[in-house]
């Protein structure tokens, strides 16, 4: 389809979704002057209660989600005026929002104003006031995407003692690895806890991936057992050695019946039913490490503050609160630039957007070389009943890329035989180079304090399994409340 018959057909969908007898909204928010995506605005129909666009400026909800006593839907994003419309009628499918012009007559300036500085100092002060550590129940949206690209992959094959374990095989099992592949995780459920202790119930999930570039190596595992079951004697043992470094594998140790293996299989079975729900939990606890309030956060712009450069560069209004618009760049060694907004009244970060630019971790010895490439990524604050702030939407981005270039032997000993011990041997030159990209978004739509007792006694499933999907469905989630994917994940589809 060309592009234009794309726009035709996205527009002819949206207008169907957008019906007065639709029970869901799909919308697009623009600046009313340049025309360009409104991304992260607050999409507000209820006390904490709603959604934001993503960074497309789109945005969806479904009524099913919509308090029954709320009967209008407000929209405010940093800079803008805010736009309210009454849930009877219906949405458009491109919203304008008008730039908001900042009021110094309103604004906390006095013939004495703070200097960049002055202020982080103050938003130091003030962080345990403005972010108290809070036990909830939050309705959230969760978003994985995983990409990964192989660079390279070269085993190198030098030289093989067994016949059929020959620079063909070895070349073909090279060629069996995915160049490329896509993953991505959806998840909507409640989330119980604070920043340390969490519990999950998952509503609905998803997992849009290929399959097929997952299970190719199961084949692969099994032909290599057979060669080496056929050609290695019971008593030998393996030694693998890679340059300076080896290590000893006794062959029993990877050898099974049956029986076990069946059994070993089941248990894995099991675990990988409660892997799901786990890596969702481990996921929202890395961004909540990350937040730039905690002592274990990488991002130390405040903990290190000295070693940055603050300026202002505006002011401007977030949900009607004035704010400064704060710039941070490093001094000497230091990771991070990006901006703050900081609430002018109690000094609350209600906006932060950070990059790095250098490498965050980086290593390289002995023909294996790492880089932490990319670390940014974007934190929303809401303020809550209690009069402190909670995150709205997270979101975390990293790249990485590893590269391995070393020599690789395996040596099949076997000390019960007379001659050399030395039995079958396999060389290789492995140059492996990779390049992986993750990112994590999680949205708050609803969040309410609970007490201990609360959190104790609710309920988790650590069985569930998600749907997966070798497309996407924008009917999957009909009913929902979520983050709309981007242009990729709508694109992505497995090629049979």
């Amino acid at each position: 389809m060309t592009t234009l018959g794309k726009i035709i057909a996205g527009l002819i969908l949206l207008l169907l979704s957008n019906s007065i007898f639709s029970q869901s909204f799909n919308s697009r928010l623009v600046d009313e002057n340049t025309k360009q995506p409104i991304p992260y605005a607050t999409i507000q129909f209820g006390k904490n209660k709603g959604v934001i666009s993503n960074e497309e400026g789109v945005f969806s909800f479904s009524l099913n989600n919509v308090p029954t006593e709320q009967d209008s839907v407000i929209i405010s994003s940093m800079g803008f005026e805010r736009k309210a419309f009454v849930l009877k009628q219906s949405l458009d499918t491109l919203i304008a929002l008008a730039p908001k012009a900042f009021e110094l007559n309103r604004v906390f300036l006095s013939s004495d104003p703070l200097e960049a500085d002055e202020i982080v100092e103050k938003v130091k002060e003030n962080l345990d006031d403005n972010y108290k550590v809070l036990v909830t129940k939050k309705k959230i949206f969760f978003r994985q995407t995983d990409l990964n690209e192989m660079n390279k992959v070269d085993f190198g094959f030098q030289k093989s003692t067994i016949a059929e374990l020959d620079k063909q095989l070895v070349d073909s099992i090279a060629s069996l690895v995915p160049r490329s592949s896509s993953y991505y995780r959806e998840v909507v459920g409640d989330f119980y806890g604070d920043y340390s202790k969490h519990k999950f119930h998952v509503d609905k999930a998803a997992e849009l991936y290929d399959k097929s570039k997952d299970v190719s190596v199961d084949g692969v595992s099994d032909k290599m057992e057979r060669i080496f079951k056929e050609n290695i004697k019971p008593d030998s043992y393996l030694k693998i050695k890679s340059g300076i470094f080896s290590t000893k594998v006794q062959l029993d140790s990877i050898k099974v019946e049956n029986k076990e293996e069946t059994d070993a299989m089941v248990k894995v079975e099991d675990r990988a039913d409660q892997k799901f729900q786990q890596e969702i939990k481990n996921r929202i606890s890395e961004l909540y490490t990350e937040l730039f309030f905690h002592d274990d956060s990488k991002l130390d712009i405040l903990r290190k503050s000295n070693r940055y450069i603050y300026q202002i560069k505006d002011y401007t209004y977030i949900d009607d609160e004035p704010v400064y618009a704060l710039e941070f760049s490093p001094k000497g060694k230091k990771d991070f630039k990006g901006m703050m907004y900081v609430n002018m009244d109690d000094f609350a970060i209600l906006r932060l957007e950070f990059d790095n630019v250098r490498p965050i971790q980086k290593f390289g010895l002995l023909g294996i070389t790492y880089r932490h490439k990319v670390f940014k990524g974007r934190m929303l604050f809401q303020k809550n009943g209690e009069g402190t702030y909670s995150p709205q939407y997270l979101e975390l981005n990293s790249g990485i890329y590893f590269g391995l270039d070393r020599p690789l032997k395996v040596i099949e000993k076997n000390k019960h035989v007379k001659g050399r011990r030395k039995q079958n041997e396999l060389s290789l030159a492995l140059d492996i180079r990779l390049t992986t990209f993750n990112k994590y978004e999680m949205v708050v739509f609803d969040s309410e304090t609970i007490s201990d007792q609360e959190y104790e006694i609710a309920k988790e499933n650590e069985n569930v399994e998600a749907t997966h999907l070798t497309q996407y469905d924008p009917n999957f989630w009909k009913g929902y409340t979520i983050i709309e994917p981007n242009a990729a994940i709508q694109a992505f589809k497995v090629v049979e």
